[in-house]
């Protein structure tokens, strides 16, 4: 995205991004879709499921990292398929391990299979042990605005509240709890999660969230590569919007043109 006057920047861990569209890499065809998608996101974080994903730690079977090359993006390690916290700290620390050092990691862990919802008690405790092992800490959550303000308060980098459940496309079900998160946010706010078409990605970013992470929405599109183009452009102009400030809703209607000087 080109910059615009009078927009701060899209900041995580004291490094700048132009894009602010974050996808993930699970559930493509084969590692030459999943390439082919990504650089038509325009994205510049990719996040990458350490449980699910081979990133060197199988070393006879295909590295995701020969097709997304840690020099072109910043790689996002999460903790997807994490149940407890013991399991999304230890995850965390192979991806350190794996990545030469790397500190900036997605944290999630989730409730149970069926919902996918995140385990908010789990969440709190892994974030905690983290934070002081040095790592920058993004987080998955619910759009709870209490629970939001204590993982940003615990030193969580960004906190990234559901919109829907993982991988049903419902888009922004419940906006007023994430007007609320946004209101008395002190680290970027990225939706996660529930996005199903471009136009879930714009309604999220004229809400003011800073960037949006999705996966599902891109790679179980009919055609996925077409769909990370549309994302890339839905982000864009939802943020243009949430930058231009819409015009107030009316009940009634009112002429687009003044009505002095009409000829009778």
């Amino acid at each position: 995205m080109r910059p615009v006057p009078n927009d701060k920047p899209f900041t995580l861990a004291g490094r700048t991004y132009q894009s602010r569209l974050l996808v993930g890499t699970g559930k493509y065809k084969d590692l030459e879709e999943t390439r082919a998608a990504i650089e038509a996101s325009g994205a510049e974080i990719v996040t990458v499921a350490v449980r699910r994903t081979n990133i060197g730690q199988n070393p006879d079977e295909p590295n995701l990292l020969d097709v997304i090359s840690p020099e072109r993006y910043t790689i996002l390690p999460n903790t997807a398929g994490c149940f407890t916290a013991e399991d999304a700290v230890r995850t965390c620390r192979l991806a350190r391990e794996l990545l030469d050092g790397h500190k900036l990691v997605k944290l999630e862990v989730l409730a149970d299979q069926k919902t996918l919802f995140p385990n908010v008690i789990e969440t709190l405790k892994a974030a905690e042990v983290l934070i002081k092992d040095g790592f920058d800490v993004m987080v998955y959550t619910s759009d709870d605005p209490i629970i939001a303000r204590q993982l940003a308060e615990m030193g969580c980098i960004a906190v990234m509240p559901l919109a829907g459940l993982i991988g049903t496309g419902l888009g922004i079900c419940n906006p007023y709890n994430l007007r609320i998160i946004l209101e008395e946010a002190t680290v970027p706010v990225l939706v996660d999660a529930g996005v199903g078409t471009a136009s879930d990605a714009t309604i999220a970013m004229e809400l003011g969230c800073e960037a949006v992470l999705m996966n599902s929405a891109i790679a179980h599109a009919q055609n996925p590569v077409l769909m990370a183009q549309a994302m890339k452009y839905a982000i864009e102009a939802g943020r243009l919007a949430y930058l231009a400030g819409r015009m107030p809703k009316k009940l009634y209607a009112s002429a687009s043109s003044p009505l002095e000087g009409l000829i009778r």
